[in-house]
Order: C-alpha cells, then structure tokens, then sequence
C-alpha cells in the first residue's frame, strides 16, 4: 500500500514537494479559553519581604516584552524577586500547593508575573512584596496560566488548555496527580508540557494507571533515563497499551548492533517521532532486498534517513524519484552510495536543481533523464540560482538547458562559492551575430558605433529574421531610407514578429485612420500593446469631439504620455473627462 501511494505522485505533487519544508504539523486542541481573572486594583503600599530563591530552570523576567510593547527589562532584578517571592508565599501558604511546585510556579511564568505586577505600584522596591501580597489576598488568580507557563508553554499555547470553570489548581486532582507522577518519574517540569501540548489524556488518567504504563515499559528492558527521553521524544507512547510501532523499530536496531544510548542521541526533545513511520522505512528497505547487514551499515551512516521527520522525507525523496522514474532497485542502489550528507540538505539540493531546470524551461523529459543518470551529483551541490547564472555565463535559458543536458558533470562547477566564468559563444550564435552586423551596416549604421552596438543589444533572435521584419514594414507601404531612420531611433521594433507588426500596421491604419506614413515620426508605436493604443485614441477621440483638446495633436502625444500628466494636461479639463477615462480603462483593459 505504501508503494501505491508513493508512485502515484502526480506533477503537481512534485511542485508541491519542491516547495514544502517537510515540517511536522502538530494538531492543537480547539477549546473556548478562560479569560485571566485580574480585575483593576488600587496601588497599595504596606510591608517588604526579600524572600527569593532561583531555581535551575528559571527564566528571566527581564527577557520578556510587556503587553504595550515596552521592554520589560526596567523591572529591576530586586522587585522580579520580591515579586517571585510573594507569588511562591502565596501558592505555598495560602494555596497549599507543594513547595516545589509553587516555587516551580513562581520562578517560571515571567509573562504571568509581569501581569502581576502591572497590577501592584512596582517603583518602590522595598513596597512591591507587600504590594503583591495583598492584592492576592482580595483577588484570586486563575492558578492554571502561572502553571502551563511553568511547563513550558508559552501563553499563545496555553490558552486553549485553560478549563472554562475552574481557578484553582486542587480543583483538578488527576491533572496534579498526573502532573507529580511525571515529576518524580525524573521528566523536567519545563518538557511536561510538551506532554500535555501532545498527549492531553495522560493528564486524565485515573491514579495510578500512568505508573502503570510506565512500568510496562520499564518491564521491556528499557531503563528509566532512556524511557524519559523517549516520552518527552513522543508524548503519545503513554496513550493506550504499549507502542508496539516503537518497540519494534527499537528490536530491530539493537538487533543491528545500535544501543539504547545510540538511539537517545539521535532525537531531538524539541521535536516529535512517528515511530509507526520510522518502521515502515525499515520495512521498505528490507523488502526491497536490503540486509540486515547494509540497513545496519546504512542507518549508522546516515541516522537521518530514520530519525530526520520521523523518515517523512526520506519518503519524500524516494516518491520524488518514482515520479521521475526511478525503480525502487534503483533507489535502494543510491542509497547503498548515499554521500556524506544529511538528508534533508541532500533533498534540498536536489529540489533547487529541479527548480532551476524548470526556470529554464527544460522539458520534463530531459529533466527526469538528469535526475536518473546523476541523483547523487544533484543531491550534494548547492546550485546557484537560474538568474546568476544566466548572468555569470552570458547565456538564454536555451542555450543553458542545452549546455546543462550536454555537460551535466559541469553542474559541479555553478555551484555556489565558486565563480562562473561566460560561456564561449556557439557557433550558430556566432552566425547569427555576424548576420546582423551585416544587416545594421546595410541600413547606414556605422561600424563600431555607439548606436551599433546598443542596436546589437537590443536585438533578440536570429540575424536571419532582421531582414524579414524590415521587409515587412517596407511593404507596408513606407519608404525605404524612412524605415532606416526608423530603426536608428527604434531598433527595438524589430524583436516584434512578422505577423504582430502587421497586425499593429493594420489596425493603425485600417481601424484607428491613420496613414501608414505616420509611423515614420512615431516608430516606437509598434513597441505599444494595442490596448493602450486603443485606449488612448478613443479618449483622445472623445475629447476632441467635446472640443477639450487640440484637434491636432500627434499621435506619440497621445500614446507616449504617461498617464499621469495625460491626467492632468488633457483628461481634468473637462468636468466628465475622469470618469470617462474610468469607463474607458474598464473597457479596454481586462484586468481593471
């Protein structure tokens, strides 16, 4: 089945796994938040208190950001502690929390604390304890906010854990219970919400079923250290009976020579395991003929195959080449010769490549045959991107998909760090070049000229095609000499195809009544889109007849003005002039 999904990745899937950035998406709990319950207070001034103690994973108030914006860091080092002090002197006394709990509490919910203290006068040092103290008395604290935070949770993550009737902490005996089974199971405080984030219903367990679990998995052989940074790896092993995805995949890597402390160093807490996944990578290569041998010497090679996403994108890579058609044989071959890179930069690598041969428009046939004749080089350089290298190499987007499916052992040398130098011209590059000296001379250029060589720049296409298209204006019925004049001033109107300039001969003449003579004084008229054109001349026509404007004015007035000053100079000053302009522009250009 896995296969079946994986070869029937259409194009479109390619493009969108060339733009992913194979992150995992955690699903967050959808639940109406309690609003924080801190009603307005009067600044009260009574006793100091200089109690503080720092706990190991205490974070620092002065690095968080108030809610206006301001810096948190004037909050002085003195007051965060007497601050902290009250908060722990209250938790502890008052709500009888344990003292490691609410010291836990106290030290690390910075966000929490400074909202407490823009309740209380904070500028008197020696006051704020006392300040605090009594606004706790009159004005109880949603307990659960300091909490979350003190797990870790940030408050844009917390929020939606908040119960909607519920303020204090004792009110919620299995979250506490559940929360000190972890606790003195060796788990930080700061990685259980983690837990909690990604597998609330550990925090629903009725007394002792979470010892028990553990247990279970203590009863396989796996030691207490190992176990905490497997759960804290992947929250969702304390959900239901034993992960038998998770002890499976670790049977087979002991199995392979790899010890649980090999395992543990290569998952990162921050992130989260698919171990059901993991498993099937393991399957996948076994059944395509690997043994137990190579897969050993493989995964120990690149522990990223298994571990990067859980294998998600070594999945993505191999799907990618079955669209690209690849076998799996000959999957399983590259990947015995995998270089020594991590994967998702091999992946990475190779999608730029992809990326660039797109933007140069190969075919998708010629793609696909660089990618099967040279995976592994495609995987391993960091390619430059398509617009330096077309400028570095002084070449078209043909000539460099030509160059590359010709040479493609060169993509080593574009790579980037690594200076490009122009390519040689080709020889019908070469051709075509000397065709066109030929034709600008013809016309009256002079050899070398200024005007010659920005006329060399601008032309595009082959020298062949110069003459046909000058050809073409000239039967149009202009004179010769004029036409050459033409393209000293507008050599540009001759990148235009044959059958575009006589489309825009003819509606000039043939639609608009102009004589074909006035493209002598206005040649850049061909370089105008016939909308723009069209738009123009009906304005102008309009006004004309509403006797706004000179009857005479040239058509490079009309055409050429930049809207603004057409605005200005001939639209305003006629009072229905600007809407008829709206209706006008609506008219002939669709995309308005």
């Amino acid at each position: 089945m896995l296969m079946t999904r994986l070869q029937k990745l259409t194009t479109a899937s390619v493009l969108k796994w060339v733009s992913s950035s194979f992150a995992e998406n955690h699903l967050r709990l959808s639940r109406t938040p309690l609003q924080p319950i801190f009603p307005n207070a009067q600044t009260l001034r009574l006793y100091s208190s200089r109690r503080g103690l720092e706990t190991e994973n205490s974070v620092n108030l002065e690095n968080t950001m108030t809610s206006n914006g301001e810096n948190a860091a004037r909050i002085s080092r003195i007051i965060i502690k007497e601050a902290q002090a009250a908060l722990l002197d209250y938790l502890h006394c008052t709500r009888g929390l344990q003292f490691m709990d609410a010291e836990n509490m106290s030290k690390n919910s910075p966000h929490f604390l400074e909202k407490l203290l823009r309740r209380v006068d904070n500028e008197n040092e020696d006051e704020v304890g006392w300040s605090i103290a009594r606004y706790l008395r009159y004005h109880p604290i949603n307990e659960f906010e300091p909490f979350f935070e003190s797990l870790g949770l940030k408050p844009s993550e917390y929020v939606p854990y908040l119960p909607r009737s519920l303020m204090f902490l004792t009110d919620d005996g299995l979250l506490l219970h559940n929360y000190t089974v972890l606790c003195r199971y060796g788990i930080a405080r700061n990685k259980i919400g983690k837990i909690y984030k990604e597998a609330i219903e550990v925090f629903r367990y009725d007394f002792e079923v979470l010892s028990s679990k553990l247990q279970a998995y203590e009863e396989l052989g796996i030691s207490q250290s190992a176990l905490i940074k497997f759960i804290v790896a992947s929250p969702y092993l304390l959900i239901g009976d034993v992960n038998a995805a998770f002890v499976e995949v670790l049977e087979i890597l002991k199995s392979f020579g790899f010890e649980t402390c090999w395992i543990e160093e290569n998952l990162l807490e921050e992130h989260s395991y698919n171990w059901s996944r993991m498993l099937e990578v393991l399957h996948l290569f076994s059944e395509k003929g690997c043994s137990d041998e190579q897969l050993g010497v493989l995964i120990g090679q690149h522990p990223d195959i298994l571990f990067e996403g859980s294998g998600k994108t070594t999945f993505s890579l191999i799907g990618f080449l079955l669209k690209f058609g690849f076998t799996m044989s000959q999957i399983y071959s590259m990947f015995l010769k995998f270089p020594k890179i991590q994967v998702m930069k091999f992946v990475l690598n190779l999608r730029n490549c992809f990326l660039v041969f797109n933007k140069i428009e190969m075919e998708v046939a010629e793609i696909g045959k660089i990618i099967r004749s040279h995976p592994l080089l495609l995987g391993t350089i960091a390619i430059k991107k398509t617009n330096t290298l077309l400028a570095g190499l002084n070449v078209g987007k043909k000539r460099l998909s030509r160059y590359i499916q010709e040479n493609p052992e060169e993509l080593k040398n574009l790579v980037l760090g690594r200076r490009v130098e122009p390519l040689p011209a080709a020889e019908e590059d070469q051709i075509s070049k000397a065709q066109k000296l030929e034709f600008l001379l013809d016309k009256g250029f002079v050899e070398n000229s200024n005007k010659m060589k920005a006329a060399l720049k601008l032309f595009r296409g082959k020298g062949t095609e110069l003459k046909e298209r000058f050809d073409c204006i000239v039967n149009a019925g202009l004179d010769r000499e004029d036409v050459c004049k033409m393209i000293e001033v507008s050599p540009q109107i001759l990148n235009l195809k044959k059958s575009v300039i006589e489309k825009k001969i003819d509606f000039l003449v043939n639609h608009l009544g102009y004589p074909v003579s006035s493209l002598a004084d206005f040649p850049s008229y061909l370089s105008y889109r016939t909308e723009r054109v069209k738009f123009r001349v009906f304005m102008y026509n309009w006004l004309k007849g509403q006797g706004a404007v000179d009857p005479r004015l040239a058509l490079s007035t009309i055409v050429a003005m930049s809207d603004v000053k057409f605005l200005k100079v001939y639209v305003n000053l006629h009072p229905t002039g600007p809407q008829v302009w709206k209706d006008f522009k609506s008219k002939f250009y669709s995309k308005y």
